[in-house]
């Protein structure tokens, strides 16, 4: 697809849209829209927008249609897959103004939000009414909901509460063309055609751009136990996760952390924590409910598989500043690895759980063949790995032309094992030239004969999935 750069007519007609204020050009003023996340990119737009109404976009997105302009939805900038990059230039679109809680439904357990609420904000709303919204990334701080509903985002409770498939009823978006639509009900269930709220989700902004949200809510927890137990071997962690499950229990979370994250959190962050010599692995176990007992009890059957699998130590957190010390140790690690590693690559593997010690095993024997070492954490009870690799000893050389072919090893073994290429960070820029690992040709006819029957001109997030 060959598009248009934005002509200085265009740009008169994108401030007539948007008003001036709200129209940024300036390299100093768009510069730090020109990356997210992700290691090492960096992309320029041409302009910057901030609509903060639907009929806004929908007017923006007929005149880039018209020229050919390319168009980059934004949120809040946190993917980890180049996902919100402007790589074709044109026009990026930052959801930003678009912060509104519209409406808290207390007797039917729903939001509904505008697409640039901030994740935590939302979480602290529904909390003030005794609701609960469990999608809850490690950058849920900064993270914007369209952008979490765009790329599939999960967080640490997905293994108890469901991912955010699960809580999304119903998406008003705009299309390529300027129509706004709502893609399906507020209701429960939903058997009325062809469901374009689940094609909306992890679509990361291809198909339409997404301005409001209905999501669905649950009773906020009463209580919670939060468990650290330590191992002095990796593999005995991975495989305690399944026998947790297969122990009755099915924790609110459960993370993986190798020690070296833990040490970089340490070292680069402002976290104060013991971290004793032999402990080379921890997992991070809440439990949570309405009746103390019962967390209790599951607490304890959960100590019991821990001692089967050679835990060494189980520190209880007693307090809530102890328990939001532990979670910020998790929190912490992906700005802790980035602070401490100036190169590296984070890929996010997901296989069913009882595999994470082979899926470890092996990624860690991939490394030693191609020579770069990797720090590996994630949402175990999922079986959702990230595997961040470091340099290390690798030489500039094989790092540019030896290492794709290790991240392809390593996804030939998350399929191998069942698996797939991304729990949740989705595929955008960094990811798409690992999909023939796991998808075959029909697969990419399919989802191009989508991307066309939504977008024929191809002017939404170009370059990015496939």
């Amino acid at each position: 697809m060959s598009f248009n750069i934005i002509t200085d007519q265009i740009l008169d007609s994108i401030r007539h849209i948007i008003g001036d204020e709200f129209v940024l050009t300036g390299k100093p003023e768009i510069e730090r829209y020109s990356r997210d996340e992700t290691s090492g990119l960096v992309f320029y737009p041409e302009v910057v927008v901030k609509p903060c109404a639907a009929v806004e976009i929908a007017e923006l997105l007929k005149l880039c249609n018209r020229h050919l302009i390319p168009i980059t939805p934004r949120g809040g900038g946190t993917g980890l897959s180049g996902g919100a990059l402007p790589v074709m230039g044109g026009l990026l679109l930052s959801m930003e103004r678009f912060n509104k809680i519209v409406d808290i439904d207390t007797a039917n357990l729903q939001a509904t939000v505008e697409a640039g609420v901030i994740t935590q904000v939302l979480i602290d709303a529904c909390a003030d009414k005794g609701l609960y919204y469990p999608i809850d990334p490690s950058s849920k701080g900064s993270s914007m909901i369209g952008g979490n509903i765009a790329h599939c985002s999960g967080g640490p409770r997905v293994v108890k509460y469901g991912g955010i498939r699960e809580y999304v009823l119903n998406l008003e978006m705009v299309l390529p063309s300027g129509k706004i639509i709502w893609t399906g009900a507020n209701t429960l269930k939903y058997s009325s055609g062809y469901n374009l709220t689940q094609l909306m989700i992890g679509a990361e902004g291809t198909l339409g751009i997404i301005t409001k949200a209905v999501l669905r809510l649950i009773p906020l927890p009463a209580f919670n136990v939060l468990m650290w137990a330590s191992f002095t071997c990796s593999e005995d962690a991975c495989a305690a996760v399944s026998a947790i499950f297969r122990a009755g229990v099915t924790p609110s979370a459960l993370e993986f952390i190798e020690r070296p994250a833990v040490e970089l959190v340490l070292q680069y962050s402002s976290v104060s924590f013991t971290l004793h010599d032999a402990a080379q692995a921890f997992l991070l176990i809440e439990v949570d409910g309405a009746d103390m007992d019962v967390i209790l009890k599951d607490a304890d059957k959960i100590n019991n598989v821990l001692e089967s699998f050679n835990c060494t130590d189980v520190l209880f957190a007693d307090t809530a500043a102890q328990k939001e010390g532990l979670w910020r140790i998790r929190r912490s690690i992906n700005p802790a690895i980035k602070a401490g590693n100036p190169v590296y690559k984070k890929e996010d593997t997901v296989v069913p759980r009882a595999l994470l010690p082979q899926l470890l095993k092996g990624v860690k024997h991939i490394g030693h063949k191609y020579g770069f070492d990797s720090i590996c954490f994630g949402h175990a009870g999922d079986g959702n790995m990230h595997v961040n690799i470091i340099k290390a000893g690798m030489s500039d050389h094989d790092w540019e032309h030896k290492l794709d072919d290790g991240i392809t090893e390593i996804f030939k073994l998350t399929v191998a094992l069942g698996g797939t290429i991304s729990g949740e960070h989705g595929i955008g820029l960094v990811q798409k030239e690992f999909m023939p690992v796991k998808y075959r040709p029909v697969h990419f006819e399919l989802w191009q004969g989508i991307k066309k029957a939504f977008d024929p001109n191809g002017i939404l997030n170009p370059g990015k999935i496939f």
